[in-house]
């Protein structure tokens, strides 16, 4: 945990390094991207599906004092669901912030008990292993981290190995934006929407897995391999237990982050096939205090505090926050949903 939170703060750092270089760079030509980037928010039409598919979701959160563990635990599992989609999109209040933050706080906490296994590097190490004119993807190698660092991530004929952490970045106004993170070796994902308004940056909060969800030490994904395809923006995992989940990147606007994922037939039905971690110490001090979820033929949402929620069959759940916190205050809301038990239909 200390070594992620350690990894953001330095991702912290690349970001306003990328951001000084890239505007010192040449001016590019304009190159079609295959990701819709809608220069404003604009909302969806779509109505509700009489066949969308209700799946269970299991609260496993506890309490702690830490504000930096990821106490909440939010667990999906379904013998049927095929498909389904992952948001990130900006609070409510994103619009009333001033001034974020996004230090960590590591006051109640111990951590001299976590995991750590030795790579071979001596000090970071950063490396840009794919790159165009609109996105581009760095990979870090730290001297230590709390698994392993054994999975091979290929794009094209490329093969990387050993990577910590990867972010994906994107050219949006002359700027370098981090949009999206990923550490291979225990299958944790975080995304953002692009700033909101003319926000210069926002925070990341939650995580989420896709995949057979295990408990080693933590909950984890075991991945196999990581593949892209730069053509769709779709990437690939192979699992260790079996199976496969594409998460193609449909949509990054100032408002949302759209994941539509898709799971093979043989993916393990025995494990849960999602996970969204966060942290929550007090009301105000969170990056999750709330969930609000539709259940299917219920004509009304319900809610809940995150740690009074007793777990519902949902067809669409979204965990975040009402009011401003002091832990990653821009960091934004997780909604999952569009749950279906048949492949979604190539676009």
């Amino acid at each position: 945990m200390k070594a992620r939170l350690i990894a953001l703060g330095l991702a912290v750092s690349a970001t306003l390094a990328a951001t000084s270089a890239f505007a010192q760079s040449a001016q590019r030509p304009p190159v079609k991207t295959p990701v819709p980037v809608a220069p404003e928010f604009v909302p969806p039409k779509e109505g509700i599906n009489p066949n969308e598919l209700a799946v269970n979701v299991a609260n496993r959160s506890v309490p702690v004092l830490c504000a930096e563990k990821d106490n909440v635990e939010l667990t999906f599992t379904s013998p049927n669901v095929r498909d389904f989609r992952i948001q990130a999109a900006h609070p409510a209040y994103i619009g009333t912030i001033n001034v974020d933050r996004y230090a960590p706080d590591f006051t109640s906490c111990d951590m001299s008990a976590d995991p750590v296994y030795r790579s071979d590097a001596t000090k970071e190490q950063r490396i840009t292993f794919w790159e165009t004119p609109d996105f581009w993807l760095t990979g870090y190698i730290y001297p230590s981290f709390w698994r392993p660092a054994n999975v091979p991530i290929r794009i094209g004929n490329r093969e990387v190995k050993g990577l910590h952490m990867v972010q994906l970045w994107m050219k949006y106004r002359e700027r370098a934006e981090e949009v999206l993170v990923i550490y291979p070796p225990d299958g944790y994902w975080r995304a953002r929407p692009l700033p909101f308004a003319d926000m210069r940056w926002t925070a990341y909060g939650s995580s989420f897995l896709v995949g057979p969800v295990e408990i080693k030490d933590r909950p984890i994904v075991d991945l196999k391999s990581i593949a892209l395809d730069p053509a769709t923006m779709t990437f690939t995992l192979e699992f260790a237990r079996g199976g496969s989940a594409k998460l193609k990147i449909d949509t990054i606007d100032q408002e949302r982050f759209i994941i539509e994922t898709s799971l093979s037939a043989d993916v393990p039905r025995n494990y849960p096939f999602a996970s969204m971690r966060s942290m929550y110490a007090t009301e105000f001090n969170s990056d999750v205090a709330r969930v609000a979820w539709r259940s299917k033929g219920i004509e009304a949402w319900g809610e809940a505090p995150i740690m009074s929620f007793k777990g519902a069959d949902v067809t669409e759940i979204w965990a975040g926050r009402t009011v401003p916190s002091l832990h990653n205050k821009s960091a934004p809301d997780m909604i999952f949903s569009h749950f279906n038990d048949k492949p979604a239909a190539p676009k």
